[in-house]
Order: structure tokens, then C-alpha cells, then sequence
């Protein structure tokens, strides 16, 4: 193949000109031994392959003044994530939990829900719910960027982004991949993945996944399916064309929406553990989605310098809801369940856009400058059809009839509230280099926001309208070849409300934009001859005017709120020994309120809830023969508070996770895993009346294959 095709298929995904220089110098990898189901192995830490995570230049982690962490394709089957929470879960700092009514909830430097921005493959849904975890194996990679980080996908963000990078057509001749598991709770994985070159100028891709288990809480059975499927041409020597287009649909009877903590709810929050698997949701509850993307992405290389990306990108998602959610004890003898809010709901919701990005390496005063400029425009639109119930009946915790949703005598499903946020962005990156040795990377973007709204079908819509500027400013600086030390100042823009996609108009009204601003500083470095490899990163960030309630009046909000967070993340990958590595990160976080008011109170110096003060993950990998490998890892979580008045705490954890993998020949790879091997009983998300326990114990085998 030409070298202009091979040149072609870096900016497909997404490198430089620069990119390709770096990559040609990349140092030899010393960890090739530990890896079964691959040809190559970074561990946890890669600081020399570009990547598309933090910047639109093609940086590597190393040249990038910002904390990036990547978990590719290796690292997920390392670890066994079965959807994109496990893999985000390994990257440092980072707290993810899903349930069926908020999609994935995460904690990232003191920020939660909205303030932590949520992509796919670079386009940001603004709703949570649209980042529901799915099954990981229609995905190449999670990368992760810490801090504000609004000049690069738009407003929010203050606390972090997250990228889920789908995998497309590659220019190879044939692979085929697959994989059979079956675990506990009936827990099974039938998964299929194939790329294939039509002709020298073709490749196609398509993978797909189902997903089958009676899961760890009562009447809970669930059932997804993930379709990914791309088309990569070589129109010309300079012009390529990727059409991609990816389905996922998924189906969950009498959704498990928590267990009800004990009387009284103070300090740490407990269940009864004899209720650990009970579902107190109606017999016939549900939850159901279907998401469909369909994404254009045309490239053209105007020569050795400059190069062109075009991206048109279509989302359609609905999602239905009929379940009874809420549950608590009536009184301190907890002998006594009331179960209430009971819904049905349907959420509809479109996006519609189109991106493009103009690159260009060059010289500016005899040194290396290299720059992107880019164009977005899309409309958001989304609708919901709620109705709703209040308390259902008194239940015993022991003894029940879950009743059908009939019975909670709701009506049919009544169009509500329609939004819809239209968004023009102007964007400008650029990296100039001052000396060999030092580079400051700028950043900066605009974006102008039309929003409206409609309360009910017929009524008077309302609109409004923001324009925000957000940007970075760093320095790195390579002290030698192995050590680079930086310095970045960024800020982020958050609409009113947090989310504009489900707003109201008591979170709108005159309201302005809230902002965020970040100073940060690290260190990233090889050690130990490199075979040791390490990032460190302190940071100091600043959310101010968000809304909070009026202590004079609870029906209104003002927006006096404010929020301070610091921290220090650590992560690193040391090759030990020839046969063992170790993979680490933890993350500190103090993060309180400098003003905040809810029911009237002030809790000024609180810490947010749902917060870890400290979380960190190690794994342990050992190959003592080509053919066989074991892995041992641990997962540590401090407990986190469950309300505003810090009196109330969702208890801290720690579990610890196994594998034995053992390779029968070079197109087949057995693997025994088991989870949570001391069958800890701990809630990873929940509020002060219930929180959502935890996966106890599992076992699962599975057969990985590869030709």
C-alpha cells in the first residue's frame, strides 16, 4: 500500500503529520511476554502514542499538560470489563456507577452528574441518561481528561471528560474475533467481530454483541444487544470516506431501583442483609431502550502538512419506563415498607450535527507550531411523556406480593416537556514550541447556545440565549527524555440547570452561565531503566454561580452557589519482573462547598455527596509461562456522603477481583475469572432512604478466539 493511503489512515483516526513523526520514534515496549490475547502491551500507562484524548493535535499523554488516561482494548480484557463502567472504573480518580433511571453517574475531582461531561466518539449528548453503560465489546477505548475541559467539547465539563471511542474499519486484510462466557446468575456473552477488505481500496467492519442474566437481585432478568458496523474508502490517494453506524438496544424486566436503608438514617447507612436480593419493584416492571448513531467522517490531506476532517453525525434514542422506584421504612422497628413513586415514562431524544476540523503542522520563529481550527453546529431535541403516582401500599420486607403495574392505577403516557438547544461552536487549538525542550499549548473556544422550551403540547414557548468562551493556557517542559514536567490554567462553562436537554423553566429564567476555572501542575516520567512508568498531578479547581435554593424561599433559585475542589492523582506501571507488572492509581480528593443552601440551610463547608475522598485501583499481572497468565486486582472506595448535611454516609469498600488465563493455541485463549471474591455486601451509589447494592461473589468462564 502507498504511502499516502498508510498517511490517509492516521488522520482517519484522528493523528497528525505530527503524530506519525512521534510514533516513528516511539521506544521499544519491554512488557511484549505478559500479553495472551495481543501483540503488544503498554500496561495501565502509555505516554508516548498519540492519542485523541485532551487535544485535537494528536499529543501523546506525555506532551499534553493535562491528565490523560486511556483504557484500550488490551487493558479492558485485561481487567474484564464488560461495559464501559468497568473500563472507566480502572483510569484514575474515576467513580462510575449506572442504574436505569440516570445512566451512568460519575464522580470525577469532586464533581458529579452533569458537571462531568459524557461523550461517544467525541460528541457530547448533554444527558446523563444517554450515557447509560453498554456492553463494552463494540468499543475500542475510554479516555479520560481531568479538569475543565470545555475548550475542546463544549460547555460542562467543570469536573472532567469522558470519551467512549467506538471501534471502526481498520486497512487490514481479515480478523476475525469472538467470544463465548457463561457465568453466575446465568450470566452469558455471545459476542462477534470481523474486519475484511473488499478490495484495495474497501474495508468493512461489523461487530456485535448479546448480552443474557437473571441478574444478582430478584425477578431481574436483563437482556442487550450492541451492533456496531463501519465501511472505511480510499476514494483517492488523499481522500477517504468512513461511514459508520452503530445499534444498541436494551431490555430489563421489574428494573432493580435500590434497597431501602434501616431506621434510623443516621451516620453509616445500613440494609438488612437479609433482604440483600430483593426486588421490591412491580412484577411487571420495565425498562427498555433503543439507541441508533450514524455517523459520516469524510478525510482529505491537501498535502504533507494540512488535512481536513469532516464529521456528519445523527443520534435517535427512546427509552420506557413503567416501575415502581421508591421504597423506606415507616418507622425505627423496620418491620414496615412503604413503596411509592411509581412512573411511566417515555424519553425521546434526536441530535443532529456536523463538525469540521482543519489541522495544520508548521513553523512559526524556527520552531515546531502546529494547529486546529474547527466548526460545530448541532440541535438537540428532547421530549418526555411522564405521568406519575404517589405512595402504592404498606408492605413486609420478607413476605410480599409485588403487585402489577395496573394496580398503581396510573394513566396513559401524556406528552410533557419538549426541549430543544441548538449550539454553533468556533474552536482554536494550538501547540508553539519556544525552545527543544519547551512547548505552550493554547486553547480556545466559543460557543453560542439558542435554547427553547415548551411546559406541554400548546403551551407558550420560552427561549433564551448564551454565548461562552472557554480555553487553556500550559506549559510542558521535557527535562530530559524520560522526565516532563507541566503547568495548564483551563476554564469550563456550565449552562443553568446543568442540563439543558431537561431543564425546566424554574432553572432557566434570566439565568447566566455558570463557570469553572483550574490551575493544575504534574509531573509524567519513565523510572527504574524504564521499566517503570508514572504520572502525578495536583489541581485546584473553582465551579462559581450555579443555582442553588433560596433559604428565603425553597420554591426559587438564585445563583450564589460555589464549590471548591483539590487533589493529588497518582498512577503508575512498573515491570517488576521479567514474568511480573503491577498497575496502580490513586486519586485524593477534598472538595466542600463555599456556598451552598438547600431546605433553607446553609451547609457551608460541607463536602458535595456521592463524593470519594480517596479511591484507587492495583493490579497485579503474572505470566510464569508463555501459555498461562494470572492476574489479581483490587478496587478500594471511602465511603461518600449521602446527603448535603454530610450527617449520613454510604459505607467505604474494597473488593478484589481474579483471573487465570491460559492460552490452548494462537487463535483460542481460556479465561476464569471471579468478582468480588470476598462477597463484600456495599452499596456503589444511593440516597438516604436506599441505596443500590452491589454484584456479590461471581464466577465466570469465557473463550476468547482470534484469527
Amino acid at each position: 500500500m502507498s504511502g499516502k493511503i498508510v498517511y490517509i489512515n492516521l488522520l482517519f483516526l484522528g493523528l497528525s503529520p505530527l503524530t506519525f513523526a512521534d510514533t516513528s520514534i516511539e521506544s521499544p515496549q519491554e512488557l511484549d511476554a505478559l500479553v495472551v490475547t495481543s501483540d503488544k502491551n503498554r500496561g495501565l500507562l502509555d505516554l508516548d502514542t498519540p492519542t485523541e484524548a485532551g487535544s485535537r493535535l494528536g499529543l501523546s499523554a506525555r506532551e499534553n499538560p493535562a491528565s490523560v488516561a486511556v483504557a484500550d482494548r488490551e487493558l479492558m480484557q485485561q481487567i474484564g470489563a464488560r461495559d464501559l463502567q468497568d473500563a472507566a472504573n480502572i483510569l484514575p480518580g474515576i467513580n462510575l456507577a449506572s442504574f436505569p433511571g440516570r445512566g451512568a453517574f460519575v464522580s470525577y475531582r469532586g464533581f458529579t452528574g452533569s458537571q462531568v461531561n459524557q461523550l461517544f466518539n467525541g460528541i457530547p449528548l448533554a444527558y446523563s441518561i444517554a450515557a447509560r453503560p453498554v456492553d463494552s465489546w463494540i468499543y475500542d477505548r475510554v479516555e479520560a481528561v481531568g479538569g475543565p475541559s470545555s475548550f475542546l467539547y463544549g460547555a460542562s465539563s467543570v469536573g472532567g471528560s469522558l470519551n467512549y471511542v467506538t471501534k471502526t474499519a481498520d486497512r487490514i486484510d481479515q480478523e476475525l474475533t469472538g467470544r463465548l462466557s457463561y457465568g453466575r446468575f446465568d450470566t452469558t456473552e455471545t459476542s462477534l467481530g470481523v474486519n475484511k477488505e473488499l478490495n484495495e481500496y474497501n474495508w468493512i467492519r461489523f461487530d456485535y454483541s448479546q448480552g443474557n442474566s437473571n441478574g444478582y437481585i430478584d425477578r431481574n432478568e436483563t437482556r442487550s444487544d450492541s451492533m456496531a458496523f463501519s465501511w472505511l474508502s480510499d476514494l483517492t490517494t488523499n481522500l477517504s470516506h468512513t461511514l459508520a453506524v452503530e445499534y444498541q438496544e436494551e431490555n430489563v424486566d421489574s428494573p432493580y431501583w435500590g434497597t431501602p436503608t434501616l431506621q434510623p438514617q443516621s451516620g453509616t447507612l445500613q440494609i438488612d442483609k437479609r433482604i440483600r436480593h430483593n426486588n421490591y419493584n412491580v412484577e411487571d416492571g420495565v425498562y427498555k431502550q433503543r439507541v441508533r448513531w450514524l455517523r459520516s467522517v469524510t478525510d482529505y490531506q491537501f498535502n504533507d502538512k494540512t488535512a481536513l476532517r469532516n464529521t456528519f453525525y445523527h443520534y435517535r434514542a427512546e427509552r420506557d419506563y413503567q416501575n415502581l422506584e421508591g421504597y423506606r421504612y415507616t418507622d425505627s422497628t423496620n418491620s414496615v415498607i412503604e413503596r411509592r413513586s411509581g412512573y411511566q415514562q417515555r424519553h425521546e431524544q434526536e441530535m443532529n450535527g456536523n463538525r469540521i476540523e482543519l489541522t495544520h503542522q508548521g513553523e512559526l520563529f524556527a520552531q515546531k507550531s502546529d494547529w486546529a481550527v474547527g466548526f460545530d453546529f448541532n440541535t438537540n431535541h428532547h421530549t418526555g411523556f411522564p405521568t406519575s403516582s404517589g405512595t402504592f401500599d404498606f408492605i413486609n420486607p420478607y413476605n410480599y406480593d409485588p403487585g402489577s403495574f395496573a394496580e398503581l392505577g396510573i394513566g396513559s403516557l401524556q406528552e410533557g416537556r419538549s426541549n430543544r438547544v441548538k449550539m454553533i461552536s468556533v474552536f482554536a487549538e494550538n501547540r508553539q514550541g519556544l525552545t527543544d525542550r519547551l512547548s505552550l499549548i493554547s486553547a480556545l473556544r466559543y460557543d453560542h447556545i439558542d435554547f427553547e422550551l415548551v411546559p406541554s403540547p400548546g403551551a407558550e414557548k420560552s427561549t433564551s440565549q448564551w454565548d461562552t468562551v472557554s480555553g487553556r493556557l500550559g506549559l510542558v517542559y521535557a527535562l530530559n527524555e524520560d522526565i516532563s514536567l507541566y503547568s495548564q490554567y483551563s476554564t469550563s462553562s456550565e449552562p443553568p440547570g446543568g442540563t439543558l436537554t431537561t431543564s425546566s423553566t424554574t432553572t432557566i429564567n434570566d439565568f447566566d452561565i455558570s463557570k469553572g476555572r483550574q490551575f493544575e501542575i504534574g509531573a509524567k516520567f519513565n523510572y527504574w531503566n524504564n521499566r517503570g512508568t508514572s504520572t502525578i498531578a495536583a489541581y485546584h479547581i473553582v465551579r462559581k454561580n450555579f443555582l442553588v435554593r433560596d433559604p428565603n424561599d425553597s420554591s426559587r433559585s438564585i445563583q450564589v452557589g460555589q464549590q471548591t475542589s483539590k487533589g493529588l492523582e497518582f498512577a503508575t506501571s512498573l515491570q517488576i519482573t521479567t514474568t511480573l507488572r503491577a498497575d496502580a492509581n490513586v486519586a485524593f480528593v477534598n472538595a466542600e462547598y463555599d456556598e451552598y443552601f438547600e431546605a433553607g440551610e446553609s451547609y457551608k463547608g460541607n463536602m458535595p455527596s456521592s463524593i470519594p475522598k480517596r479511591l484507587g485501583n492495583l493490579w497485579l499481572i503474572y505470566q510464569p509461562l508463555s501459555d498461562w497468565q494470572f492476574g489479581l486486582g483490587a478496587r478500594h472506595v471511602t465511603s461518600v456522603y449521602a446527603d448535603s448535611a454530610n450527617t449520613q454516609k454510604l459505607p467505604a469498600y474494597t473488593l478484589y477481583d481474579a483471573y487465570a488465563r491460559y492460552r490452548v493455541s494462537q487463535h483460542l485463549d481460556i479465561t476464569l475469572r471471579g468478582r468480588n471474591l470476598s462477597d463484600k455486601l456495599y452499596a456503589y451509589s444511593g440516597s438516604s432512604s436506599q441505596y443500590y447494592v452491589g454484584e456479590p461473589r461471581s464466577v465466570e468462564l469465557s473463550l476468547d478466539l482470534k484469527y
